[in-house]
């Protein structure tokens, strides 16, 4: 085999260097610049993009803070304004409830005072009607004309009996 003679050997591995070596200079002078420009490049891209993705995660984290602190004075201020109603509320029904009972208190003494009158009212009319028929029983008794004198005379006795059975009657009660 050629290859592997020691003369040919030789020679093809300085050629192999020399080549290998231009190779390395013509890359080196003309494809790694651009190589090294494109990564040095694309690493600050990234490097700004992170940056710029760690400048959005800060203003987000503020905002999510912001929005909670606003949220947590929502919350406060929405359980202070249920406070208040809930206040208001019992002030009013505590209100009505006082005005009912003044209502009821206010009927209750104008029934009580309606059923006095009308009381005093019966009790005149049970006088009146008593005096009439002990007039009637009188002048039949009698059988003559009573003078005004007899009238008042018997009318004020029959009321006075009357009044005695009245109050008879209202104590029982």
């Amino acid at each position: 085999m050629p290859q592997f003679e020691t003369h040919f050997f030789s020679s093809l591995i300085f050629w192999e260097i020399v080549s290998f070596a231009v190779l390395l200079w013509v890359l080196y002078k003309f494809a790694f610049p651009p190589i090294l420009e494109a990564l040095e490049t694309r690493e600050r891209k990234i490097r700004e993009s992170l940056e710029q993705a760690e400048r959005h995660r800060m203003e987000a984290e503020r905002k999510l803070r912001e929005y909670e602190a606003k949220l947590n004075a929502a919350s406060q201020e929405a359980e202070a304004i249920l406070a208040q109603a809930k206040e208001r509320a019992q002030r009013l029904l505590e209100e009505n409830e006082q005005r009912l009972t003044a209502e009821a208190e206010r009927i209750k003494t104008e029934a009580a005072r309606e059923i006095e009158h009308e009381r005093r009212k019966a009790i005149e009319e049970i006088r009146n009607q008593a005096t009439e028929l002990a007039l009637m029983i009188a002048e039949k008794v009698v059988e003559r004309s009573l003078t005004d004198a007899d009238h008042r005379r018997l009318a004020d006795e029959a009321l006075a009996a009357l009044a005695k059975t009245a109050t008879e009657l209202s104590f029982e009660r």
